[in-house]
C-alpha cells in the first residue's frame, strides 16, 4: 500500500552536472536506480518513490538557495544501520566532504538519533539517519 507514502520530490539546481556527480554515488549505494535523463534533468528511483534534480534556469540563478529562507530545510534518508551510516560519513570524508556539527556527531540529532548530516553542491543538508534503537 502507498496511500500518503511521497510519490517523487523534484528539486530545483543551479549545476545540474555537478549535482549529478555529487548525488549519484549516494543514492546508487542507498539503493536508488537511475529513473530518467534528459538534457535538463536526471532522477533516481527506489520502490515507488524518486527524486528529479532539474537545472534552473538562468533568469532564476539570482538568488541562492539556502535553508534558513522559506522552503526545503533538509531531506533525510533512513540508513539500515549505524555501520552503514558510519560507512557513508567515511566516504564522505575519503571525497573531502563537510561533516555538518562534526563535534557532535553522530548523535547531532540527538542522544537516540544516530545520524550523519553534510551538504550538496547547492548546501542543501542531507542527513543519513540510523534506525532508533531505545533502551528501557
Amino acid at each position: 500500500m502507498t496511500n500518503g507514502f511521497i510519490h517523487h520530490i523534484e528539486i530545483n539546481v543551479s549545476n545540474l552536472k555537478k549535482t549529478v556527480e555529487f548525488w549519484t554515488w549516494f543514492l546508487e549505494e542507498l539503493g536508488y536506480n537511475q529513473f530518467q535523463k534528459w538534457d535538463g534533468g536526471q532522477s533516481w528511483r527506489l520502490a515507488e518513490t524518486y527524486i528529479v534534480f532539474v537545472q534552473t534556469k538562468q533568469q532564476n540563478l539570482d538568488i541562492p538557495y539556502h535553508r534558513g529562507r522559506v522552503g526545503l530545510n533538509h531531506i533525510a534518508f533512513h540508513a539500515n544501520s549505524q555501520q552503514q551510516v558510519d560507512h557513508f560519513t567515511a566516504q564522505l570524508e575519503h571525497k573531502g566532504l563537510t561533516i555538518l556539527y562534526k563535534d557532535r556527531h553522530p548523535y547531532a540529532g540527538g542522544n537516540n538519533h544516530y545520524a550523519v548530516f553534510f551538504e550538496d553542491p547547492d548546501r542543501i543538508k542531507v542527513e543519513l539517519v540510523a534506525p532508533t534503537t531505545y533502551s528501557n
